[in-house]
């Protein structure tokens, strides 16, 4: 056994101390100052010890992952869909298709219950599980020619209950693709320099994919070169654009946004995935963590004060402005991806086991990518919780509850039991060059003023406006990536239903089934968005408030999944790292769901928000967010929907978690009558490291193959 050096253990003791000396100040501080710094240590020290040892733990004991055996993408290579693909590029490129909007907005909106919940979950939430079901359905999916997280469950669960996860995985992907849609057309609508920015970075992706593919094969640390300046180029080139006589050129209405993103989530969709999808993904990736790590940098040289509670009043009472509910169970379900995200398991059922080299590199690219967006959840959360809460407060509450006047505003926070006065709020707004900042609700414009507060005092609070513009249009940036993967990944779903039905769809780069199951998925989500953009209460609108409880959901199902798994591959013993995290996920969306179908309480549940409105027109009354009698009808409508899809998806939810458990013990009872539909074993050719630095073993292997090919380095 090999024992671990002195020097190995002062440095991982001291990485641990560090991140207990953040927890400690955090949990034992009340009524005095405490630094976001301590946020920052108790993240990273936490993230550092478990990467080293429990996800390790998970890959080598529990999985046992092996090196010697061939992936789906070295086996079925054919460079559409299946495409051995660099370890680095791989890591960028899965990081920005799960890193979505839940990371940056979920944390936002949970401040409201103070820092303390939010920072406890987010950290806790995603070392034992939102990372542990990332890495395992990678790794089981890799073990099945990249089979998507539905159809996985069809076969291994059965028909009965894997129908009912391909269904509900299949819907909910299309609602979270729509919510994520509208995010970004609100980001960049009459936006120039978000526009062009991010409209740069396609051809600069594409010239990064053929480099790699045909130019200089190989060459990533080239190439990222390469794009690094181009991406620079572009964020500079973007707010010149927006000064000159060009901005009116890249200043596009939403209901031209949509047409865009509709046309090019079709296109990123069927393109092969080294041309367009996967290089755009990790030039994103450079601004993505670029910008989080000179945020946290930020708050180490600064020391910005946590202004929020570490818990508020609105943790027990269940009535904020910002949304209503008691802490649990919805600042689970409002934070999401930072901790725990179903759709994360769609990625890594989708693109991802198609692309990577080796099952060694799945914990690298599963569970090290989630730490790295819990990083970013946990960067939100700092920065909404050191503004003033006044002004939390203000931008986050609806107009309805707020007013369109600062005076109004300042009234109605004091309301809330905080502080702000009028004067405080206008020079909020001229400092990021904004006409106001009142009822900003979505969590981006929060997190972009806290974004601006910590950098403008790092290089100067003329620049503060810029920041602050800077940071919307990142957001923007962070939020496509995510899009453009997750269309490709609904493709694959599609095709894996129809799969069952008409075997041609099957084969994934089957040309027409292809370019029909992307026009589908695209003309689902984009139909949706279309009419939300037109309809302030309809589309993707309508769909909104289950956006949070329909991705916890999903998790569920992906978890019950691997926890089956675990038990039908002889991993019984263990099959506790996720049957513990899916308790928990099943506990907290159940509960949240009953509360949404049954509360009486019409700010939470949507049957008795369907009821008052009805009895509202029925007196004649109009009441917001309407402002017609036509939008009390929309409301009606959209609480009725909710209501009955809330119901719907988690009773198929819990048709897949009791027939998962009934497989489960069926194994356990007479293990010769269980069937794993696991590729066979073909013994592996290539040769790349397992971590993000090769290893000294590693680096001489790679230097024998090429020896052995006759390849010059």
């Amino acid at each position: 056994m090999r024992t671990a050096n002195p020097r190995s253990i002062v440095i991982w003791s001291l990485v641990a101390l560090i991140g207990a000396a953040g927890w400690t100040v955090l949990a034992l501080a009340r009524d005095e100052e405490v630094s976001a710094a301590w946020m920052v240590a108790a993240a990273v020290g936490s993230y550092a010890v478990a990467y080293r040892f429990y996800s390790k733990f998970i890959a080598y004991k529990v999985l046992k992952v092996d090196e010697r055996r061939a992936t789906p993408a070295e086996r079925l290579d054919n460079g559409i869909d299946f495409h051995p693909t660099d370890r680095r590029v791989l890591l960028g490129h899965h990081f920005a298709a799960i890193a979505g909007a839940g990371p940056l907005v979920g944390p936002v909106l949970a401040a409201q219950m103070g820092y303390l919940p939010g920072t406890i979950w987010i950290i806790a939430g995603v070392i034992f599980a939102g990372a542990v079901q990332d890495m395992v359905v990678l790794f089981f999916s890799t073990r099945r020619d990249g089979k998507s997280l539905g159809q996985m469950a069809r076969e291994e669960i059965g028909p009965f209950g894997g129908a009912a996860a391909l269904l509900a995985t299949f819907a909910i992907m299309i609602i979270l693709l729509g919510v994520l849609a509208l995010v970004v057309v609100n980001a960049l609508a009459e936006s120039p320099w978000g526009t062009f920015s991010i409209a740069m970075t396609v051809p600069i992706a594409l010239l990064m994919g053929f480099y790699l593919r045909v130019l200089r094969p190989g060459r990533v640390s080239e190439v990222s070169l390469i794009g690094v300046a181009l991406l620079l180029l572009a964020l500079v080139g973007g707010r010149w654009v927006a000064e000159s006589s060009l901005a009116d050129t890249f200043t596009l209405a939403p209901s031209t946004l949509v047409i865009w993103l509709v046309a090019y989530g079709f296109i990123a969709s069927i393109l092969p995935v080294w041309m367009l999808l996967a290089p755009r993904d990790y030039l994103s990736t450079f601004m993505k963590i670029g910008t989080i790590v000179l945020l946290a940098v930020g708050v180490v040289v600064t020391l910005p004060t946590l202004k929020m509670d570490p818990v508020t009043d609105f943790a027990s009472r269940g009535d904020g402005p910002v949304f209503a509910g008691s802490l649990f169970p919805f600042v689970f379900i409002t934070i999401a991806c930072g901790a725990l995200s179903g759709f994360h398991a769609l990625i890594s059922s989708g693109t991802t086991p198609k692309m990577i080299q080796k099952e060694t590199q799945v914990r690298m690219v599963g569970y090290g990518s989630m730490l790295m967006e819990s990083a970013v959840a946990v960067m939100a959360l700092v920065a909404a919780s050191i503004i003033d809460p006044g002004l939390y407060f203000a931008m986050n509450a609806p107009a309805g509850v707020v007013g369109d006047t600062v005076q109004e505003a300042s009234k109605a926070v004091a309301g809330f039991g905080y502080t702000i006065s009028p004067a405080d709020l206008a020079q909020a707004a001229r400092q990021v060059e904004e006409s106001s900042l009142l009822s900003r609700t979505g969590g981006a414009p929060t997190l972009a003023v806290g974004v601006s507060e910590i950098f403008s005092k790092v290089t100067g609070g003329s620049l503060r406006a810029f920041w602050y513009h800077f940071a919307i249009m990142f957001e923007a940036l962070f939020i496509l990536t995510a899009l453009d993967a997750g269309t490709r990944v609904g493709r694959f779903m599609l095709q894996d239903m129809l799969g069952n039905l008409y075997k041609p769809f099957r084969n994934m780069s089957w040309k027409p089934g292809l370019l029909l199951t992307s026009a589908a998925v695209t003309g689902l989500w984009g139909y949706f968005l279309w009419v939300g953009v037109h309809e302030p209460l309809g589309g993707i609108n309508q769909l909104f408030p289950i956006f949070g409880i329909a991705n916890q959901l999903l998790a569920a199902v992906a978890l019950a999944l691997c926890t089956t798994l675990l038990v039908k591959s002889g991993r019984l013993k263990w099959a506790w790292i996720t049957a513990v995290p899916l308790a928990w996920d099943a506990t907290v969306t159940l509960t949240a769901s009953w509360q949404k179908v049954f509360s009486d309480d019409p700010r939470v549940g949507f049957f008795q928000q369907r009821a008052d409105y009805r009895d509202a027109i029925d007196d004649g009354k109009i009441l917001p967010p309407a402002k017609t009698m036509d939008d009390m009808h929309t409301v009606v409508t959209n609480s009725t929907v909710d209501g009955v899809l809330s119901a719907v998806l988690a009773l198929l939810v819990v048709v897949v978690i009791v027939d998962a458990a009934r497989v489960c013990v069926r194994h356990v009872r007479a293990p010769e009558a269980s069937r794993l539909t696991e590729a066979p074993y073909v013994e592996s050719r290539l040769t790349a490291p397992a971590g993000l630095f090769a290893t000294h073993e590693e680096k001489e292997e790679e230097r024998r193959e090429r020896d052995r090919e006759g390849v010059t380095p």
